[in-house]
């Protein structure tokens, strides 16, 4: 297998994990763990294991210089991207959050224009504008937002974790082509979890493991070794062939899978609202991904049917 279709399987699987995530999350909180404490735990547990795989499998230095910028992926990616995420989760719905997340595309196409000169085509903006539609329509389709209160609060928070995931994506493309990945992340998450100590660890202190039932221990190994280990070596191997915005653009298949896994086991029935936006969702991804002309290919679709 080529090295572009393995980078869109790691983006699958990342879709995969982050899509279990938000009710994971969402279940363990505040009853479990309050929102500082499981961001220390999984940042602790993440800097662990990417300092264990690096010194095994890819041991390498780093220049003095690309330091600063690994740093501020560590801040912006890790400290203020999974800090809000989880504060901001603590307030309001995973629905809610799913769909500001849908913002998440449009974001990095305008910084990765900004900052490393990314190419904004007609081609992915309409690509985006389709994909952003059928996961609008499987979001909220028979549900509402909700704005008042706390939740109003909280959908703030989400939206900061949004825009400094966006902007982890674009700042660590060009560090993705000098280092090996394993390096990358070794340092990304080491200054994630310094940067988040003299905000968490004082509520670490007060973590009673004691009520921990088997459920809130596979959700945390859940959270750090498959949210936090897992998906971003994903990430970082499909930045290595995808550009920031194609693999933003796999936020749009999340709710498609979710979809799919409530029609499976029977929590949901297929409707033409759901098929529109899973076709608008796939028609986005191939105008997006695409590196050909993808408006000639449909116009030839077209007259064939």
């Amino acid at each position: 297998m080529s090295k572009l279709p393995k980078a869109h399987l790691a983006m699958l699987g990342v879709t995969i994990i982050f899509g279990l995530h938000y009710s994971i999350a969402k279940s363990m909180m505040p009853g479990f763990l309050t929102p500082l404490q499981m961001i220390f735990i999984r940042l602790l547990g993440g800097a662990i294991l990417f300092w264990i795989f690096q010194q095994l499998f890819a041991p390498e230095k780093v220049e003095r210089r690309d330091l600063y910028k690994l740093a501020l992926c560590g801040l912006f990616g890790l400290t203020l991207n999974v800090g809000f995420f989880y504060v901001g989760l603590n307030y309001t719905t995973p629905v809610d959050a799913s769909v500001i997340h849908v913002t998440n595309p449009i974001l990095v196409l305008i910084l990765a224009s900004i900052i490393i000169k990314e190419r904004i085509t007609t081609q992915k903006l309409f690509g985006i504008f389709l994909g952003m539609s059928g996961a609008l329509i499987l979001i909220l389709w028979g549900r509402h937002l909700q704005f008042g209160g706390q939740t109003a609060l909280g959908n703030i928070l989400v939206t900061l974790n949004m825009l400094f995931y966006s902007l982890y994506l674009v700042i660590i493309k060009p560090l993705v082509k000098k280092y090996q990945m394993a390096t990358i992340l070794k340092w990304v998450s080491l200054f994630g979890f310094i940067f988040i100590i003299p905000f968490s660890a004082k509520e670490m202190l007060s973590i009673t493991f004691i009520h921990f039932d088997w459920y809130a221990w596979g959700g945390l190994f859940y959270i750090i070794a498959g949210t936090t280990f897992v998906a971003y070596i994903l990430i970082n191997i499909a930045l290595k062939q995808l550009t920031p915005t194609t693999v933003s653009y796999y936020t749009y298949l999340q709710p498609v899978l979710a979809a799919i896994s409530s029609v499976y086991i029977g929590m949901e029935q297929i409707t033409l609202p759901k098929i529109l936006a899973a076709l608008l969702i796939f028609i986005g991804v191939y105008l997006v991904t695409s590196r050909k002309n993808g408006f000639s290919f449909l116009k030839k679709m077209a007259k064939r049917k």
